[in-house]
């Protein structure tokens, strides 16, 4: 099987020779840890992994992602406004005013180069008029400079490399977050619900019109979905509050990716996702993740109750990771009935923190390895 095989028969709960590595990835701060820990500078982290697992890169690489597609054109642009106290306040690239600690320059709010603390003041969307003066516009799916030549040339690049091809696109709920904050969105649903209709059609149709022109000459394959819409044992809005707002879109994009081919639906939520799972698989979505241990997920209890109903990645405690040894092990073990069934590629259940050493983590992947096949 090469890459692109291996992964969708997995997802799929076909029957892959070997399920896909993918032990998670390190933020800036861990890299840091690894590079004091033994990693050498000069290494690419991955490629020192693979040497010391005593595994093919192949065995790692499955998914070639294509460019971003959807973001705002023009984005705001982006200034310090004040530096005060050890913190910049920032007007950053989607129009939000902005706090961050001065150890990390602006660049760091909207990206995940490290665990950052950021504060929000102030959101571009406070009423219809700024909706329509401030953010609609900048969504235009015919702008020349969204789906360049270089766009064309690099999904090329992907569906020649033997990868699952993927895109990733964010949620309707992350997305209306982004214009007018979690709490005001939270208050609109209540408040102003025709409103938050609107914005979630207006995402729904946008990304469409994007999605369906790169349909048309590129054979996609996993469309990742970022919602991020769950806390620590709840979801931030009623299960009623998503299908109504949430799941037009969710219906229309796998509508459109099924007429195009065979093309799923991966959902990515951070928090408790319990509640969530139901509406997605009646949504159509196939697999998700990172399945946060510490939130109170329990992938064992999601198989018993969804059974194959719902694929998943991620989903190792990296609490447990970070102990290492016994407590580790016992933790990937605890998972292995799920990997035996399918649906399931284990990873550490977020961003990889700095207090996984790198001689754990090498630990970690080697028994992931010995427990997928490669080794």
């Amino acid at each position: 099987m090469n890459a692109r095989e291996r992964y969708l028969e997995t997802l799929l709960f076909g029957k892959p020779d070997r399920v896909p590595l993918s032990p998670g990835g390190p933020r800036e701060s861990t890299l840091a840890a690894w590079h004091r820990q033994g990693l050498p500078e000069d290494v690419y982290w991955l490629d020192a992994l693979t040497e010391a697992v005593g595994v093919p890169r192949e065995a790692f690489d499955a998914t070639h992602s294509l460019p971003e597609a959807f973001r705002m054109i023009p984005t705001f642009e982006e200034k310090v406004l004040e530096h005060r106290d050890g913190h910049y306040i920032v007007l950053d690239w989607m129009g939000a005013i902005t706090e961050i600690s001065d150890v990390y320059d602006y660049t760091y709010i909207r990206s995940a180069k490290d665990f950052v603390t950021r504060k929000w003041h102030r959101w571009p969307v406070e009423s219809r008029a700024d909706w329509e003066e401030k953010i609609r516009w900048r969504y235009d799916p015919a702008d020349p400079t969204r789906l360049t030549p270089e766009f064309w040339e690099r999904a090329a690049a992907a569906e020649a490399s033997g990868k699952a091809v993927t895109l990733s696109v964010n949620g309707p709920f992350w997305q209306m977050r982004e214009w007018v904050g979690m709490e005001g969105l939270c208050a609109l649903m209540i408040d102003d619900p025709q409103f938050v209709t609107d914005m979630a059609e207006f995402w729904r149709t946008y990304v469409m019109t994007v999605l369906e022109q790169i349909l048309r000459r590129v054979r996609l394959d996993v469309l990742y979905v970022s919602e991020d819409m769950a806390y620590k044992a709840h979801s931030m809005i009623s299960p009623a509050m998503t299908r109504r707002f949430l799941q037009p879109a969710y219906l229309s994009w796998i509508d459109l990716l099924k007429s195009y081919g065979d093309g799923f639906i991966d959902m990515d939520s951070d928090g408790y996702i319990a509640h969530l799972i139901p509406i997605w698989i009646e949504s159509g979505i196939k697999s998700c993740n990172p399945i946060e241990v510490a939130a109170g997920n329990d992938l064992v209890e999601f198989r018993r109750q969804f059974g194959r109903q719902m694929a998943y990645h991620g989903s190792v405690d990296k609490r447990c990771i970070a102990t290492g040894g016994a407590v580790m092990r016992d933790e990937v073990m605890r998972l292995v009935p799920v990997l035996r069934d399918g649906g399931f590629i284990p990873s550490c259940d977020h961003g990889v923190p700095p207090d996984i050493s790198w001689p754990t983590f090498i630990e970690y992947t080697r028994l992931l390895a010995e427990l997928q096949g490669w080794v």
